[in-house]
């Protein structure tokens, strides 16, 4: 397993250039969270552009928080741009089971073979074929009640998944390990998880293994909730945040953080 401070030495020096298809509410906070952690955003989605952009970009993310025909459309198109030029691809599937559009645009998304899924507890089962307590975009579920859910996901899949939440939980189907760390105070601030998804692409654009790169992507995040967690509130914390991502040094990945699980 590449050790996850040498991964984020390998994604600082590669300055990754990641396409973030993501929604309204996320694309300001997400773009200035890659800038600040090392990387380079593109918010290119349309469907006339996007599928040529994926075959330039060093890794595509996939977040379907916004929908709508020309969105999937767009989505659709770099997904399989992506994949044909082996580009990295990542799905955050946000609030899958809420509704037909949503269940629809993620089956076919899936189809396209993501190499990583990132997502709440609730939505993760929901990928799995599972029944989910999710309530719009908030999982009803805890980490721990997807992990198997999660192994069984891989595996059909071939993707990495991730389950995010109080302790991460990260697997390829063959090797799992949980992270600790972060805030309290991320959970309220609107974003947080869709500039994960995000970061998770840069590190998959710099580290071979999509395990290792996401893995490293979570480290990196839950270190710098760390060193902002003593904001005194939700409005504080995020320019705390994106002070942390940039300042967080390659050793604070490690100390214990990732565990086998």
């Amino acid at each position: 397993m590449t050790n996850p401070a040498d991964a984020l030495i390998a994604m600082r020096h590669a300055a990754p250039l990641v396409q973030c298809i993501t929604n309204y509410v996320a694309m300001n906070f997400a773009a200035n969270a890659l800038l600040a952690a090392g990387a380079a955003p593109a918010m290119v989605s349309d469907p006339e552009e996007s599928g040529e952009f994926a075959a330039i970009a060093g890794a595509l993310t996939v977040n379907i928080g916004t929908l709508g025909p020309r969105w999937v459309d767009g989505m659709v198109a770099a997904a399989g741009s992506a994949k044909a030029n082996g580009k990295p691809w990542v799905l955050d599937p946000v609030a899958c089971f809420a509704t037909r559009l949503r269940r629809e645009a993620t089956a076919t998304l899936m189809g396209l073979r993501p190499d990583v899924v990132r997502g709440n507890a609730s939505e993760i089962l929901a990928v799995a074929g599972l029944s989910s307590a999710g309530k719009g975009v908030d999982a009803g579920d805890s980490v721990a009640a997807a992990e198997a859910a999660a192994r069984d996901l891989a595996a059909r899949s071939g993707a990495v998944v991730a389950v995010t939440g109080a302790v991460d939980f990260v697997t390829d189907g063959a090797r799992s390990v949980r992270i600790a760390g972060g805030s309290p105070l991320m959970p309220r601030v609107t974003a947080t998880g869709c500039a994960l998804t995000c970061l998770i692409g840069a590190y998959a654009a710099a580290v071979s293994d999509r395990f290792d790169a996401t893995v490293a992507a979570l480290a990196h995040f839950a270190a710098a909730g760390d060193m902002a967690a003593a904001s005194p509130g939700p409005g504080s914390f995020m320019p705390a945040f994106l002070d942390a991502l940039s300042a967080v040094p390659p050793e604070a990945l490690g100390n214990g953080r990732v565990q086998p699980a």
